[in-house]
């Protein structure tokens, strides 16, 4: 799908003022920045343009009680979810408190027995161990009940979440969530994570320690932004940027051991800090590397064992940690593929799942830390909303999935009144219910789909951004579109679209099943241009026949023997005359 077209008069406009062609001006207006002042905000981010942790609801309150607690010397804990978004907040805030107040822990619940969020266990931990504030993170905005019984053992609480509130927030001495009908805090999709590191801000923003103190915190932050899924824009976009370049320079040991365990340090040539690099990392290293690893250890056997690893100050240890949760994520890795392929055949050999518009698996004996998991790789496989289901604890429990611009959330709250516990986003969620609930949510969940879905939405389709000529591809436009990172959701890389290509004779298959493209654009330009196609070979017998094609893609740096040159990463291929694309721009 191609998509709209910005303004032409604020595409020109753009055009003139940045001095960028057609094609970069108009990704631009895709993206909601129309003039100069947005264009240099978005295409230089600055940590001076956070915004005032104080417009966040409570914040006072917040900041207020921990001042208090510190003045009188109360036991702290510092509580999160076991996920890598709740494990990185717990890091990032237990972290920074810990350099001046030590009389501060942490907690991170167990999956299996206690289950995600706030814990009755939790509370009793507390209580054993003379806490008086308990500082909850990417948890906490439906834990009503528990917040309720903290209470009764003068066991304060403040709650930082970025989960959908239910109807009644818990009555916590503080309720830190941008999502809450009340809050007027300016940006609504902080990780996690990214509620914490506004709490240090606020902290070191009342008591007048530079905000250079809190630098060390963003490598945190650009994990769990990256890993939560959450969108690339505003507060997220710079926090991320920042992030990233500290991950790229000089990573904490945790973080550092994690991404040598995943053969990412061990170039030849150093950076400032004696760090040895490989190539620049970016968000998706952050979600297919660091983030698994991060979240093993929660899946299989702690997440206590991930805050170790990122507070942990010295590599050495930090690499002997990392090692043991690397192991985890092998043992993750045998799980999650074992009961994907059991879902998989379950599927295969049920026509009344195959019927639904929504996918609905259960076996009471799939791993509960790995059904996420299967539920994302079954949502890529069948691309209908999914929820995979095991049983823990006596209850049935699950996590779903969706798909772009099916609120899973809202279907699932639908529903609420065969569950025990249910929450999370629009496109990730989790539930519990009774064992003989079962059937009925099965069937009440299809019908909410079949109600909200729109049917055309359950075929997975390519977003084109824009149409270009192979010879509009060039060094300066490049450099251009690489400021358009760090890319993730609401701001994805680009793709492109480019029709009327021929095989100039080389294209070839190399690896297992790859199409390596060598192409030319006849009708503009008869210079040839490198392509990889990954899993596409089967396009090839036509390819060399000289049948015009139409490709849409990525741009690309391929470094080979020394020497980097631009090249397409190729996500689809379409022969002339095949469901044709609109002619544009003269193809």
């Amino acid at each position: 799908m191609l998509k709209k077209k910005g303004e032409p008069e604020v595409v020109r406009h753009l055009m003139e003022v940045l001095n960028v062609n057609e094609s970069i001006a108009n990704l631009l207006v895709q993206r909601d920045i129309t003039d100069y002042e947005q264009a240099k905000a978005f295409f230089r981010p600055q940590l001076t343009d956070l915004h005032d942790p104080f417009l966040m609801k409570d914040m006072d309150k917040a900041i207020l009680r921990i001042e208090q607690a510190i003045e009188n010397n109360e036991r702290i804990l510092v509580y999160g979810d076991y996920d890598v978004d709740g494990t990185t907040a717990v890091s990032l805030v237990y972290s920074f408190f810990y350099t001046f107040y030590q009389n501060i822990d942490y907690y991170i619940p167990d999956r299996y027995s206690e289950g995600y969020g706030i814990s009755f266990k939790g509370i009793d931990y507390a209580k054993s161990t003379d806490v008086k504030l308990v500082v909850a993170l990417d948890c906490g905005i439906k834990a009503n009940e528990q917040i309720e019984y903290a209470n009764k053992f003068d066991i304060d609480f403040i709650i930082g979440d970025h989960h959908r509130p239910g109807e009644f927030l818990p009555e916590a001495v503080a309720v830190l969530d941008p999502k809450r009908a009340d809050c007027k805090y300016p940006y609504k999709e902080l990780s996690g994570c990214g509620i914490g590191f506004k709490l240090i801000q606020a902290y070191a923003q009342k008591k007048e320690i530079p905000f250079e103190q809190l630098d060390p915190a963003l490598d945190l932050v650009a994990v769990s932004i990256a890993s939560d899924i959450v969108p690339i824009t505003g507060e997220n976009r710079i926090l991320a940027y920042y992030g990233l370049k500290l991950i790229n320079s000089n990573p904490r040991p945790g973080l550092r051991a994690i991404l040598s365990l995943s053969n990412i340090v061990h170039s030849n040539t150093k950076n400032e800090n004696g760090l040895y690099f490989n190539r620049e990392l970016n968000v998706n290293d952050m979600v297919f590397l660091v983030g698994p690893r991060i979240n093993a250890a929660g899946r299989i056997e702690s997440g206590k064992n991930a805050v170790e690893l990122l507070v942990c100050d010295d590599y050495e240890k930090a690499v002997l940690l990392g090692d043991q949760i690397n192991q985890c994520n092998n043992e993750r890795r045998n799980l999650d593929s074992s009961a994907t392929q059991e879902a998989l055949e379950l599927i295969s050999q049920d026509t009344t799942i195959q019927d639904t518009l929504a996918t609905v698996v259960y076996n009471p004996n799939w791993h509960k830390g790995v059904i996420g998991i299967v539920a994302s790789r079954l949502t890529d496989t069948y691309y209908r909303p999914t929820i995979v289901l095991t049983q823990s604890n006596g209850l049935i429990t699950g996590s779903a999935r969706s798909i772009k611009e099916f609120d899973i959330y809202d279907a699932i709250e639908a529903c609420s009144d065969l569950l025990e516990h249910f929450g999370g986003h629009k496109y990730a969620a989790g539930l519990s219910l009774k064992p003989e609930n079962l059937q009925s949510f099965r069937e009440k969940f299809e019908r909410i789909v079949r109600q909200m879905i729109d049917h055309n939405k359950l075929v997975p389709e390519i977003e084109i951004d824009d149409q270009l000529n192979l010879k509009d591809i060039n060094d300066k436009f490049f450099k251009i579109l690489k400021q358009f990172a760090p890319f993730g959701p609401e701001n994805m890389a680009p793709v492109f679209l480019t029709t009327g290509l021929v095989n100039t004779g080389y294209s070839r298959i190399v690896g297992n099943n790859h199409l390596k493209l060598s192409v030319v654009h006849p009708r503009i330009s008869s210079l040839p241009f490198d392509g990889i196609a990954f899993q596409q070979g089967d396009k090839y017998p036509e390819i060399i026949k000289g049948r015009p094609f139409h490709v849409c893609y990525h741009i690309e740096e391929n470094e080979w023997n020394g020497k980097v040159t631009l090249q397409l990463n190729v996500k689809d291929i379409k022969f002339e005359y095949e469901d044709e694309f609109p002619e544009e721009k003269g193809y």
